[in-house]
């Protein structure tokens, strides 16, 4: 599986250069004309996979998948993007015109948590289906960006997330794009990778620090706003296994991965996993492998 790009991966496969910001982790904002990514000749641009958030605005036809919903954009569209949630941009026209930006979470540390905004949550809808009026109002707030980015004024950048907020605030005082109702030729296939795509980015696990978010059915069916039932039947009828069993089978394979090659006591690894207690990681364990941790660390050796 396609691991998802960093914003480090964007920057060089589209700029061949990774600012200072990026690098550091003190927070980066950039902001792009959508034309030489989209045009007849387009640069690469990851639209499924991302590690960083992203506000669009695109003119020109195209559908918007995400989960298993499609939206058919006729005119214009601004879309939200954050980390966790994967998309999917299909372009129809030849070319597309517009604006984005790109930040990081670290860029709005102290001034909010961005994932309390209704469209960057999982159940809301974080695209938008713009009137031309509209669509002026917001291409004004994207040159205003420009015009910051490239100031020399000291407090730039908190000019730059007044901006960003002003975006969010206008995309949530607008009606939400409505979800067109198309059928996929296999809507469970689909369903299925964007779990698996889920599933398989809270891995490998680094340190012990790192606790994995997603852990129950409900967790993921949230997340990809769908019923925890869909989310089943769909990976019942593509993948044969249920929710929990595919969910366990990673686990385990991360924890063997960890007791082997890590020296990170069984109490350490059972809190990345997701387990609040010990007894309950080593009793889940045990039942999957027929091996208790320690016991199965110990066969390293042998």
């Amino acid at each position: 599986m396609e691991k998802r790009v960093s914003i480090e991966e964007f920057y060089e496969s589209t700029h061949s250069y990774v600012p200072e910001s990026v690098r550091t982790g003190i927070g980066h904002f950039n902001v792009f004309k959508l034309d030489e990514f989209a045009g007849p000749k387009p640069k690469p641009m990851p639209f499924n996979r991302r590690d960083y958030f992203k506000i669009s605005l695109v003119k020109g036809k195209s559908r918007v998948h995400y989960a298993d919903k499609v939206i058919q954009v006729e005119k214009q569209v601004m879309v939200f993007s954050n980390p966790r949630i994967p998309y999917n941009w299909e372009r129809i026209d030849d070319q597309l015109t517009g604006y984005f930006c790109v930040f990081t979470e670290t860029f709005f540390h102290q001034y909010g948590d961005l994932t309390q905004y209704p469209i960057f949550q999982p159940s809301g809808n974080p695209v938008f289906q713009l009137t031309d009026g509209q669509l002026k109002t917001m291409a004004q707030i994207f040159e205003r960006m420009f015009d910051e980015i490239e100031s020399e004024y000291q407090f730039k950048y908190d000019v730059l997330r007044n901006l960003v907020f002003e975006l969010i605030h206008s995309g949530l005082k607008m009606q939400p794009a409505q979800i067109t109702e198309t059928s996929y030729s296999n809507a469970s296939e689909r369903i299925s990778g964007l779990f698996m795509e889920l599933l398989e980015r809270q891995f490998p696990m680094e340190s012990p620090m790192q606790r994995i978010q997603l852990r129950s059915p409900s967790d993921f069916a949230t997340q990809l706003g769908v019923h925890v039932n869909h989310l089943n039947r769909a990976l019942k009828e593509t993948l044969q296994k249920s929710t929990s069993v595919l969910i366990n089978s990673r686990i385990v394979q991360e924890a063997k991965i960890l007791l082997r090659h890590t020296n990170w006591n069984v109490s350490e690894i059972a809190h990345t996993l997701g387990f609040e207690e010990t007894a309950h990681f080593s009793n889940f364990f045990k039942k999957s492998t027929s091996f208790s941790p320690v016991n199965y660390r110990k066969e390293r050796d042998v």
